[in-house]
Parts: structure tokens; sequence; C-alpha cells
């Protein structure tokens, strides 16, 4: 089990060169400490969820701006086909209507690494190459359109969680 730095820091004490001062002092070093610690809780806080990967966040994020009502995710699945496009599978529920988009993630890796073994979505681009919404191919002007509202929304979101954690 890996332990973050947060869990493994143990406070080095001082204790004042002034005999008469019984006050103790955390040194640099546990300071560094503290505030790395809060913060990776201050961006970890901000995420909406942690453990999606990014591109399934965007992929989600997208159908909802271009929908514009409320979603219920239905299904969620992934595909890497080796050096092809990745496709992000999305089924829904908006509005009382079923719906079905994918996005697609050009190959975007030099060499194979372990890191990609073990997350084979680390390979692909971070923004779709192509997006499809209940069978209807986007242009790449409104595909690009749409990405940059989402990441207007993300920024938004992150900013929010910020001002949450500094309450």
């Amino acid at each position: 089990m890996i332990q973050s730095p947060c869990s493994r820091s143990r406070p080095r004490l001082m204790v004042s060169a002034n005999p008469g001062n019984q006050s103790m002092r955390f040194t640099t070093r546990t300071r560094s400490m503290a505030t790395l610690c809060a913060a990776a809780a201050l961006l970890l806080s901000a995420c909406s969820n942690p453990m999606e990967d990014v591109r399934v966040t965007l992929c989600k994020d997208l159908v909802r701006i271009k929908r514009g009502d409320e979603v219920v995710w239905k299904d969620v699945r992934t595909e890497t086909p080796g050096y092809n496009d990745a496709v992000v599978q999305l089924n829904f529920s908006a509005s009382g209507n079923d719906g079905s988009a994918a996005c697609y993630y050009a190959y975007n890796a030099v060499d194979d690494t372990a890191l990609a073994l073990s997350d084979p979505l680390s390979s692909y681009s971070t923004s779709p190459s192509k997006m499809q919404l209940d069978g209807r191919t986007l242009p790449r002007p409104e595909l690009a359109e749409a990405v940059k509202q989402a990441m207007i929304k993300q920024g938004r979101s992150f900013v929010d969680g910020v001002r949450n954690f500094l309450k």
C-alpha cells in the first residue's frame, strides 16, 4: 500500500533556545508538509469525481452542454482498441427520452509505458477529435465550441470548490 506524504510526515519539534520559553515550534519541513497536505486536500475537494477519467468527465459535460437539460447516466463504457481512437460511449436519459453519445479520442502516445498498461486511456488525447450525439456527428466548429464551454464550466466548478474550501 502506498502512503501519501501527508500520512507519513511526523512533526519535528524544536525546543526554543530560551530555557524560560517552553513553547514548541514546528520546523520548516513540517510546515511545508502541512502546506502540501492542505493543497492536496484543496485540489481533491474541487474535483467532482477524482476516480473518473478526465475523458469520461469531459464527454459527460459535452452531453450536458449540448442537451441543455438534466441528464441521468445509464451506462458508461470505454474502449481502447490499440492505436485507433479510444471511444467513450454514454447512454443516458434526458427529459424522459433515452439518448446516446460517443466521444472519440486520438491515440497520443510516443511509447508504450507502464502507465499505459495500468491506465490504457492515458495513451489518448484528453480532448475529443470527434463526437456523436444521438446519432449525429458534431461538426468540428460545434465540437470546439462545446469543448470551450465545458472547460469554462469545469473552471468555474474548480473555483467554486476552492471558495468553499476557504470558507
